[in-house]
């Protein structure tokens, strides 16, 4: 029996016809054409009209024009994640699966999403955020001094962990700065918290959002980066091996962040867990989440009894638009 934190009963044939938008113009293309692909088998699986839509091949007005109601957005990164599609799909008045506009912005600006949770007193590592401009040797050399080593040096408008370099020394510092200026014109220089890391997702909306269970990372040699995301069977994804305090600790922790942010849907706040005390440090929180055979919400779902078509269909039904 489903043990599901959802209701799972969707008329699929109620949801009309339905753009699966997946590809896009970001660093993130291939993942997107990998989740979109699998959200877009598991619906028509379902019963649901769905159809491939990849926005960087077709102008979004053909939305409109060929008569689709809803949008499952696929998309990751800029020009899908980052709110101006959403913004897209509100002036065509196509109700969109996932975060309304100002939620998609301030969480894929991964500074902005940090300054927010720090005001309301959240955790998250320390950091710096700094222009091209101010990007001077010198001041590269400094950072370490300000943060510690190693230093977490990532572009902050890209996911997927692109652009990211863990520095171990001030001998790594200026090519991971250029590394991610290639990224981006912004730099966020963060604190590294060593220890486990975890991913928590969350479901719907406002004081009825849940949290799923946490999942513990343990990739090889300790480093998720896009290949132990993406195209390895080596990382591992464990369920069950945190204390229970903790795992409700986390969960609580997640809930707030995805609340504060103004989130809906479904979202996924990833997490560092500090080893010598085991507190929990806010990274980011991704808006659409992957949905590839290695990502973690359907894993996270699964465990509660949500099987990757339902999830696909439960996400969809909740496609709307912020206006009224």
């Amino acid at each position: 029996m489903s043990n599901a934190p959802i209701d799972l009963n969707v008329d699929a044939k109620a949801l009309g016809k339905v753009a699966v938008l997946l590809g896009g113009i970001s660093a993130e293309r291939p993942v997107s054409l990998m989740s979109g692909s699998g959200v877009l088998d598991a619906l028509t699986s379902l019963g649901v009209d769905a159809h491939a839509f990849d926005p960087a091949e077709r102008p979004l007005q053909a939305l409109k024009d060929e008569g689709f109601e809803r949008a499952f957005i696929a998309l990751h990164g800029r020009g899908g994640e980052d709110g101006t599609l959403q913004g897209a799909l509100e002036w065509l008045g196509i109700p969109y699966t996932g975060s309304g506009v100002t939620a998609s912005g301030v969480a894929m600006d991964k500074t902005m999403t940090k300054r927010v949770w720090a005001a309301e007193g959240l955790t998250t590592p320390q950091y710096l955020a700094l222009g091209r401009a101010e990007l001077t040797r010198e001041r590269i050399r400094a950072i370490p001094d300000e943060l510690g080593l190693p230093v977490i040096v990532k572009p902050p408008h890209e996911g997927s962990s692109i652009g990211i370099t863990k520095a171990a020394g001030y001998s790594d510092m200026q090519g991971a700065v250029e590394l991610a200026l290639g990224f981006d014109d912004e730099l966020l220089f963060e604190q590294c918290i060593e220890g486990p890391e975890v991913t928590c997702a969350v479901l719907g909306q406002g004081d009825t959002a849940v949290a799923l269970p946490v999942v513990e990372i343990r990739a090889e040699a300790g480093n998720y980066d896009f290949e132990n995301k993406y195209h390895t069977d080596t990382t591992q994804y464990l369920f069950g091996t945190l204390p229970a305090a903790l795992e409700a600790e986390i969960q609580q922790l997640v809930l707030k962040a995805y609340q504060l942010l103004g989130c809906r849907g479904w979202g996924r706040a990833d997490l560092m867990l500090r080893k010598s005390d085991m507190k929990p440090f806010l990274l980011e929180m991704n808006t659409s989440p992957g949905m590839t055979s290695h990502s973690l919400v359907p894993k996270a779902a699964k465990a509660v009894g949500i099987a990757y078509p339902q999830l696909c269909l439960w996400l969809l039904s909740q496609a709307r638009l912020d206006r009224k």
